[in-house]
C-alpha cells in the first residue's frame, strides 16, 4: 500500500476501527493513502466513513459491509480488528455475555466476509483476521474468550485453503498490547504495571505488510509481540 494522495489507494473495510488496534490500522491504512471505512459501535477518526454497528448482530453486521462497499464503490481488504472479552469463571460468566463475545470475536468475523467477498474475489483482494495468542494458547477464566480466538484460528486457515487463488487471506496473531481493551476489567484481570504490552501501532504496521503482498503471494500467519510477551507460546 503505497501513494502520496489521501484516499488514492486500496479501500480497506476495518471492524472495530474507532479504537484499540482497529483504529491504529485506520491510522496506517490512511497515512500510506489508502481509504479505511469502518464497522463499530462508535464513531472513528474525523473524516473516515463509517456505519455504526453492533456487530453481535451478524446479520446487521452483513448488511452494514454491503452497504459501505456499495458506497465506497468496492472494497480492496477487509481488517477484522473488532473484539470484546469478560474474563471470568465459567460458572459466573452469564450466559448472554459469553455468547456475545464469541459472536462479536468470531461470529461477526465470519459475517463481515461472508458479505464482503464478491468485492474481495472482483478485486483480487485480501483480508486479514485477528486472533489473539489467547487463539493458540488457553488459560483459565477465558472460555468465551479462547473458543472465539481458537476459533478465528481454525476458521482463517480453513478459509485460506478455500480462497487460495482468488483472495489472500492472513491470519494475525497479536500479544497483548497498550490498548483500552483492559480497562474495564476487574483488577486482577487487567495486566499489571510490569507487563510487556506491544504498542498498536506495530500490529498494525504487521497488518499492512501483509495487505502489501502482490496477487499469488500471501503472509499466511504472523505473530506479532512484545519481545518478552508471556502469553506466547
Amino acid at each position: 500500500m503505497t501513494g502520496d494522495v489521501p484516499g488514492a489507494g486500496p479501500t480497506v473495510l476495518v471492524t472495530g476501527g474507532s479504537s484499540g488496534l482497529g483504529a491504529a490500522v485506520v491510522a496506517a491504512v490512511a497515512k500510506a493513502g489508502g481509504r479505511p471505512l469502518v464497522l463499530d459501535r462508535r464513531p472513528p477518526a474525523d473524516g473516515v466513513p463509517w456505519i455504526e454497528c453492533d456487530l453481535a448482530d451478524t446479520r446487521a453486521a452483513e448488511e452494514a459491509t454491503r452497504r459501505l462497499a456499495e458506497r465506497s464503490g468496492g472494497l480492496d481488504a477487509v481488517v477484522t480488528a473488532a473484539g470484546v472479552d469478560v474474563p471470568g469463571r465459567l460458572a459466573d460468566v452469564p450466559g448472554e455475555t459469553w455468547e456475545r463475545i464469541v459472536a462479536v470475536d468470531l461470529l461477526a468475523t465470519a459475517a463481515v466476509i461472508r458479505a464482503a467477498l464478491p468485492w474481495l474475489e472482483a478485486a483480487r483482494g485480501n483480508v486479514v483476521t485477528v486472533a489473539s495468542t489467547l487463539g493458540v494458547k488457553a488459560v483459565g477464566d477465558a472460555t468465551a474468550y479462547c473458543a472465539a480466538k481458537f476459533g478465528v484460528v481454525g476458521f482463517t486457515r480453513a478459509l485460506a485453503a478455500e480462497l487460495a487463488g482468488a483472495v489472500g487471506v492472513t491470519l494475525l496473531i497479536p500479544g497483548g498490547m497498550s490498548t483500552a481493551f483492559f480497562d474495564e476489567r476487574d483488577a486482577r484481570y487487567r495486566p499489571g504495571p510490569d507487563a510487556a504490552l506491544n504498542d498498536p501501532a506495530h500490529a498494525a504496521a504487521a497488518v499492512l505488510f501483509a495487505l502489501s503482498q502482490p496477487p499469488g503471494c500471501a503472509v499466511r500467519e504472523m505473530v506479532v509481540c512484545a519481545e518478552r510477551e508471556t502469553s506466547y507460546p
